[in-house]
């Protein structure tokens, strides 16, 4: 049975996802860029508003990427909260290549306890708690959606050790480091994903491992995260190897693996 709050999140991303699409075909994407030079378009600031609507109705406090900048003494208060990426992949977003994701996810005491991915080009939608990790194809809304909804991982008889790279962040390091892997005696192939949908082809259990030893923030891998852990895979910082934290002073993430 879906919680309340779950259901809550999966509509927000459903109905982000609409306005991002909007968006998405019209010439115009009003790009700005930020102080790190990373670009910012409508679409982040339309559906950060409709997701904020959504959200509030939980009473449980937010921290997204387009919020407002909530100081760690404030932060450190929280037992629980909303960590939300309302557009994951802008990058991709630009080049119109469909690889995008909102990103919702429920951290309490750093640690995910439920996720939603949702994917607005092909209405696909991730989502975890500890009923474990689901995805729906063409999803339409959060009603009934458990009678629709695949359990992750899915069993996939292949042959081959399949990882997972950044689309647009692939790093000499991640790049040092698949060199290196253990591949278990297969042939290996490396994959190019954007967003989140990274992390989501390891849950879904059509790749075998994502590393990323590159820069990446909180909100970017939090949803995905829970997808991951509660589809039986983990998330680990590297070289520690020990799980990957949340609502740290500094909200980058340190490297880590997806496997």
């Amino acid at each position: 049975m879906i919680s309340e709050e779950l259901k809550i999140a999966i509509e927000a991303s459903i109905e982000a996802g609409k306005q991002i699409m909007k968006v998405y075909n019209t010439a115009d994407f009003g790009i700005e860029y930020k102080k790190d030079d990373s670009p910012l378009t409508v679409a982040d600031k339309k559906a950060h508003n409709i997701i904020m609507e959504y959200l509030t109705e939980t009473d449980i406090p937010v921290l997204s990427e387009e919020g407002r900048n909530i100081t760690y003494e404030e932060r450190e208060e929280w037992e629980k909260f909303w960590l939300v990426d309302p557009l994951d992949g802008t990058k991709e977003f630009i080049k119109r290549n469909d690889e995008f994701t909102v990103n919702i996810a429920l951290i309490e005491k750093s640690t995910p306890i439920a996720g939603v991915v949702y994917v607005p080009a092909t209405k696909s939608v991730y989502y975890a708690d500890k009923n474990g990790s689901f995805m729906v194809e063409n999803v339409r809304s959060a009603n009934n959606i458990e009678m629709q909804a695949v359990k992750l991982p899915i069993t996939d008889l292949r042959t081959d050790f399949v990882v997972v790279g950044s689309r647009s962040h692939m790093s000499s390091e991640t790049k040092e480091y698949i060199d290196r892997l253990d591949r278990k005696g297969k042939p290996l192939k490396v994959v190019s994903k954007g967003s989140s949908l990274k992390i989501c082809l390891v849950a879904e259990g059509k790749a075998d491992c994502y590393p990323r030893l590159g820069l990446t923030m909180e909100w970017d891998t939090a949803a995905g995260h829970a997808i991951a852990l509660f589809a039986g895979k983990t998330v680990l910082e590297y070289p520690t190897m020990t799980s990957l934290k949340y609502n740290k002073e500094n909200l980058l993430n340190p490297y880590f693996i997806v496997q």
